[in-house]
C-alpha cells in the first residue's frame, strides 16, 4: 500500500525500513487479500502464515474460521507442519467451549472439517489445548505453537 496515511518507515531502524518499505514508497505489509466482485478488500491471512500443501496454497486465517464454526470450538489456530509427501500439512490447535471438554475428539473435528472445506485444508493434525498463547493485544503468538509441531 502507498499513500499520505502510511508510514514511512521504522524509527531509526533503517534495516527493518529496506525490508517493509521499497524504493517507490510502497509499505509491503505481508497481508493477503482478495477483491471481491464489489471491490471490497478481504485480508485473508498472512504471507508468512501461509503454508503450501501437495502444491496448493493454504491460508490459516481461512482454516481458522472454518474451524470456529464448529459450536463445540471456542478458539482455533493452525499451522503448517513438515509432511514426507505433501511438503506440509495442516496442524490445529483447538480450545473447546467450556463443558465441551470431552464432548469432541480430533476424529470428530477432522470428519466435521472434510464436509466443509477443500480436502488439502483439512488438519491433519488436531492439539487440544486448554489455553492459546496470546500476547497483550489478544492475538495468538504462532511462533510459540511452531515448538508443538507433531
Amino acid at each position: 500500500m502507498r499513500g499520505f496515511t502510511v508510514m514511512q518507515g521504522y524509527l531509526d531502524d533503517p534495516a527493518a525500513t529496506a525490508e517493509a518499505v521499497d524504493a517507490d514508497g510502497w509499505l509491503h505489509t505481508g497481508d493477503l487479500g482478495t477483491i471481491d466482485d464489489t471491490g471490497r478488500l478481504r485480508i485473508v491471512g498472512r504471507k508468512k502464515d501461509m503454508f503450501i500443501v501437495g502444491g496448493f496454497n493454504a491460508y490459516p486465517a481461512e482454516i481458522e474460521g472454518f474451524l470456529l464454526e464448529h459450536p463445540a470450538v471456542a478458539q482455533a489456530a493452525v499451522i503448517g507442519v513438515p509432511d514426507d509427501r505433501l511438503g506440509q500439512v495442516g496442524k490445529a490447535f483447538v480450545v473447546r467451549r467450556h463443558g465441551q471438554a470431552g464432548a469432541l475428539s480430533a476424529d470428530d473435528l477432522t470428519a466435521w472439517a472434510k464436509d466443509r472445506m477443500a480436502g488439502f485444508k483439512v488438519p491433519r493434525y488436531v492439539e487440544f489445548l486448554d489455553e492459546l498463547p496470546l500476547n497483550a493485544t489478544g492475538k495468538v503468538m504462532k511462533d510459540q505453537l511452531l515448538g508443538r509441531q507433531r
